[in-house]
């Protein structure tokens, strides 16, 4: 499916890690995050345990219709506390701004992070419309109305 996309990043086109990724990797530009001038730079910055902070991308897009792009986080980074707060974030279909990142650190360390680092991916998803319908009773299942940890830790 071809996607339209204006790139205002110091970087290609998102990519597909391998072949059989879901996800395109999705970077991070200080420049745009930041406002920096081009003589000017930011070569790395420390996100801090508990601190969010959202990051552009330089990225714009066109969602067809029927679809959302999720912003997700990424799996190695995920392991070392580095988060999507929002996971997964949805970019709706009639968004034209810029693609950030919301970023968290829920680890106990600094995480450094560099201009260009993959921080995210992003998913095509199709969306289905609901169209609610009214009524007084729902169909009874075994589980009934049972909620959090209701069967159990072991």
């Amino acid at each position: 499916m071809k996607i339209k996309i204006i790139n205002k990043s110091d970087f290609p086109l998102p990519e597909y890690a391998t072949k059989g990724s879901a996800g395109l990797d999705l970077k991070v530009d200080f420049k745009r995050t930041f406002g920096i001038e081009e003589e000017q730079q930011i070569n790395f910055i420390f996100l801090y345990p508990n601190q969010i902070k959202v990051f552009k991308t330089g990225l714009f897009i066109e969602i067809p219709e029927g679809y959302e792009l999720q912003i997700r986080s990424r799996s190695g980074l995920s392991i070392k506390g580095i988060i999507v707060v929002n996971a997964p974030g949805t970019i709706d279909r009639d968004y034209r701004g810029e693609i950030g990142l919301i970023i968290g650190n829920i680890s106990i360390n600094p995480y450094k992070i560099n201009h260009g680092d993959k921080l995210a991916q992003a998913v095509l998803k199709k969306v289905e419309k609901i169209e609610w319908e009214k009524v007084e009773k729902l169909e009874e299942t075994d589980r009934g109305v049972g909620g959090f940890g209701h069967t159990g830790i072991k």
